[in-house]
C-alpha cells in the first residue's frame, strides 16, 4: 500500500491539461533527488510485510459465505490505538490501513524488521497476533481470509447484499461488481476506478482461460442474458472467465515485502537477486484458481491484477491506427 494521504481526486478529463507538467516535473524531481542521494551512505537495512485481510461471514441457514463489509467500522476500531499511542508517544505493535475491498483490510507490524537474522524470528509471531487481534473484533458469524475470495462477482457475494448498479455514469459500469463493494472511506480507490475507466474509454475487460473437464462445453460462452445486453459483455471471450471491473484485482488478497537498503548500490543488488526469486515464490505461493466461482485454469492473480488495472486506450492497444494516442503499448503477456 502507498502513502494514503486524504484529497479531492481529479478526474481523468480534468488531468489531462495537466499530463504534460506532470511528466515533466515528474522526471526532473526523479532526477534531482537521484543526484542528492546516490552517494548517502549508512542507512540501515529495514523492511516490513504487509497482508491483506478478507472478512467473511457465515450464513448456515442457507449455506452461504460471502464478503463482510465492515472494513470502515474495524479499521476506525484498529486505528484507535494508534491515535491513543502517538499521543502517549509509545510505539505501535501494528499498523492498520484500507485497502481497495470494503471487506478488506491490510496489516503491517509496527515499526519495521532489521537487517539482523533474528529478527525472522518475531515475523511469524507477530502475523498470528495481527490475526488474532482483527478476529477479536470479530462478530460470531465472521472470521478472517488471507487468501482470495472465490465468489467475487457472484450474485449476493457481499453482505449487506448489494446488486451492481449502471445507473451512475462515473460508475465502473460492471454487471457483476457493485460499488458498495469497494472500501468508500477514502477517495483513492473508488477515483481509481472510474479514472482507468476514463482514459481507457471503456470499462476494464479481464479473460481467464476456464478450466476444461469432460464435462465443460468447447468452445465454453456463458450465458450473460441474466446480466445485462451483449453491449455489456462485448468484450467476453470463448473459453475464458469474463470480468469487468478492478476489483476482480485489486479485491484479492495477497502478502507484499517492501525493502529500505543502506545505499543505492545495495538496492540495485537486492533488485536483481530479487528478480529470479519471487516468480518462484509466485509459483510456489499460487492459491488463486477460482475466479466469479468458476474454476479457471491458472492458478495465480498475477494477470487477473494486470487486466484490472488496464487502462491503455483502443489506439495503445493496437486496436485501432494512432491517432490521439503516441504509441501501441504491448504487455509483455502478449507476445
Amino acid at each position: 500500500m502507498g502513502l494514503l494521504t486524504k484529497g479531492s481526486p481529479l478526474t481523468w478529463n480534468e488531468t489531462v491539461q495537466y499530463i504534460d507538467y506532470i511528466k515533466k516535473h515528474g522526471i526532473a524531481q526523479f532526477i534531482n533527488l537521484y543526484h542528492r542521494l546516490k552517494t548517502r551512505h549508512g542507512d540501515q537495512l529495514k523492511w516490513g510485510d504487509e497482508i491483506e485481510y478478507t472478512i467473511v461471514k457465515f450464513d448456515n441457514e442457507h449455506k452461504k459465505v460471502r464478503v463482510s463489509c465492515r472494513a470502515e467500522e474495524l479499521l476506525s476500531r484498529l486505528q484507535a490505538e494508534e491515535q491513543v499511542n502517538a499521543m502517549l508517544g509509545t510505539a505501535n505493535r501494528f499498523l492498520w490501513r484500507p485497502e481497495f475491498g470494503a471487506y478488506m483490510i491490510e496489516g503491517t507490524p509496527g515499526m519495521p524488521y532489521g537487517g539482523l537474522i533474528a529478527c525472522f524470528n518475531i515475523v511469524e509471531a507477530n502475523m498470528k497476533l495481527r490475526r488474532e487481534v482483527v478476529k477479536k473484533l470479530l462478530k460470531k458469524d465472521e472470521t478472517c481470509l488471507s487468501i482470495s475470495f472465490p465468489s467475487l462477482g457472484v450474485p449476493g457475494f457481499t453482505f449487506p447484499e448489494v446488486a451492481a448498479d449502471r445507473t451512475n455514469d462515473d460508475a465502473a459500469n460492471s454487471i457483476f461488481w457493485p460499488e458498495q463493494a469497494v472500501f468508500l472511506g477514502h477517495p483513492r480507490f473508488k477515483n481509481l476506478t472510474k479514472n482507468i475507466k476514463g482514459r481507457r474509454g471503456s470499462k476494464v475487460a479481464i479473460n481467464v482461460p476456464i478450466f476444461k473437464d469432460k464435462n465443460t462445453p468447447s468452445p465454453y460462452v456463458e450465458d450473460f442474458s441474466a446480466f445485462g445486453g451483449a453491449e455489456d459483455t462485448r468484450d467476453a471471450k470463448p473459453d475464458h472467465i469474463y470480468m469487468d471491473h478492478m476489483g476482480f484485482g485489486m479485491g484479492c488478497c495477497c502478502l507484499q515485502v517492501t525493502f529500505q537498503a543502506v545505499n543505492v548500490d545495495e538496492a540495485r543488488w537486492l533488485y536483481d537477486q530479487l528478480t529470479p526469486i519471487t516468480p518462484i515464490l509466485l509459483a510456489l505461493s499460487a492459491a488463486t484458481p477460482i475466479f466469479r466461482g468458476k474454476l479457471s485454469n491458472v492458478d495465480s492473480r498475477w494477470d487477473i491484477i494486470s487486466a484490472s488495472v488496464d487502462d491503455r486506450t483502443l489506439e495503445e492497444r493496437g486496436l485501432q491506427p494512432l491517432k490521439n494516442s503516441k504509441w501501441v503499448i504491448d504487455k509483455s503477456d502478449e507476445k
